[in-house]
């Protein structure tokens, strides 16, 4: 059987995405949820939820769930060029935004992580074999807690795009996984944050799964000059809305890219 190539998945999402602009000129409201049966993102149709959630107890699932850290959220990690001996190669960022719900309101003291490739594309995890340098200077996780106006900030390296093995070609745009917390470890939020202009955009199964080109837009961050260190970072804004019509897009859960 002939291995896809990125020709013919641009070609699917296209059609896809045909179809569904002659249904929003027909009238059907705009869809800003991924499809998580996406048949371009080649693991989510054997990998979606096929049967509703099934109801359980939170109080239960917290007695034997992982726990938020084994410590208190220190300041120094939402450093991530900080947490190694060494300073990590790549380009230095400042990331910071604000959590806010539906009605602008700031969502204060939520705990926010994030994971990330390094600057080569390449993550510290064992299923992670492409032949990309690994950094001994950079672990690409972090967490802070957001303040009482909602906003939440790292210092970080750009990562890099890497493959990921869904077609013949496939590359993944440059982005932060951003996992939030509510007031218990089952009320958790995980997306993506990716960079303005990336040439990826279009050939890229996960971010397009997201019908609407509006939706996808508020998942990239915008540069912004003021939050640039002189001398030292470059900075983005990437706020998050958790309810409402401009909601974030969030992760149904099984993504794993």
């Amino acid at each position: 059987m002939t291995e896809l190539n990125q020709a013919a998945i641009s070609a699917e999402i296209a059609e896809l995405h045909a179809a569904y602009d002659r249904k929003r000129a027909a009238g059907m409201p705009p869809l800003d949820s991924p499809q998580i049966d996406f048949p371009p993102y080649r693991s989510s149709v054997l990998r979606h939820p096929t049967k509703n959630p099934k109801l359980v107890d939170p109080e239960t699932i917290e007695l034997a769930s992982p726990a938020f850290g084994h410590r208190d959220v220190a300041a120094v990690e939402s450093d991530l060029t900080m947490q190694h001996a060494g300073e990590p190669l790549g380009e230095r960022m400042t990331v910071s935004g604000r959590v806010l719900d539906g009605e602008g309101r700031p969502v204060r003291g939520q705990l926010v992580e994030i994971w990330q490739a390094n600057a080569s594309g390449r993550y510290i995890h064992q299923r992670d074999q492409h032949p990309a340098p690994l950094d001994p200077n950079f672990t690409g996780a972090g967490r802070c807690i957001t303040g009482d106006d909602g906003t939440y900030s790292f210092t970080t390296i750009k990562p890099g795009a890497y493959p990921w093995k869904n077609h013949l070609n496939a590359w993944r745009p440059a982005h932060i996984h951003f996992s939030l917390f509510g007031s218990a470890f089952t009320q958790r939020l995980v997306t993506q944050m990716y960079f303005p202009g990336d040439p990826l955009f279009p050939l890229d199964p996960i971010y397009q799964s997201i019908p609407d080109q509006a939706a996808r837009d508020r998942l990239i961050a915008n540069y912004e000059h003021d939050l640039s260190k002189p001398e030292w970072s470059l900075g983005y804004r990437w706020d998050i809305v958790l309810t409402g019509p401009r909601a974030t897009w969030i992760e149904p859960e099984g993504s794993d890219a």
